[in-house]
């Protein structure tokens, strides 16, 4: 069993590396990563550097990351899922995130968190099945005087109401853009 596992591991190791041989952002990444000296210590560096260069970050770019700062895959998937900025799945075209600090949410955070997962019929964490919107949330984005507030593709927009929310989507499906 465990040598089972050990042989998965390398070949799920090898087939990153060789898919890496052809893609310019890995050559981008192993760049990055020189420049900071195959460190262990900057992990998350490297992890910020291939999530913008991939969007997301998927098992053979961890396994690839891993191989070359020479960690155990363990290590490098257990700080990617600590962290809420590092994100596993593709994102979709827009992202919407709703603050559920204490201030949002007393102004009705999770009203306008309902109406989204509504009208889009997705979950927190989850993405349209056509990739157009990625729905999210945070404990707190310290936006609390202009509570409650979304943040729509990186711009915070205050004092937000569930009709707001929809609206505001419903024009991203409409435009398509």
């Amino acid at each position: 069993m465990i040598a089972t596992t050990a042989q998965r591991r390398q070949g799920r190791l090898r087939a990153a590396l060789e898919h890496a041989s052809g893609d310019k952002r890995f050559k981008i990444l192993e760049v990055h990563i020189k420049k900071h000296l195959f460190r262990q210590d900057a992990l998350i560096e490297v992890l910020h550097k291939a999530q913008e260069l991939f969007g997301c970050l998927e098992d053979d770019l961890l396994l690839f990351v891993a191989s070359k700062l020479k960690l155990p895959p363990s290590r490098v998937y257990g700080v990617a899922t600590f962290y809420h900025f590092f994100t596993l799945k593709p994102q979709g075209k827009h992202t919407c995130v709703v603050c559920m600090g204490t201030a949002c949410y007393v102004k009705g955070a999770d009203k306008i968190l309902a109406a989204v997962e509504e009208h889009a019929k997705i979950k927190p964490g989850e993405t349209t099945p056509d990739n157009q919107l990625s729905l999210l949330t945070a404990r707190c984005i310290g936006a609390c005087g202009i509570a409650p507030a979304v943040v729509y593709d990186g711009t915070v927009t205050p004092r937000q109401s569930a009709a707001a929310a929809v609206d505001r989507i419903q024009k991203w499906r409409q435009n398509g853009s």
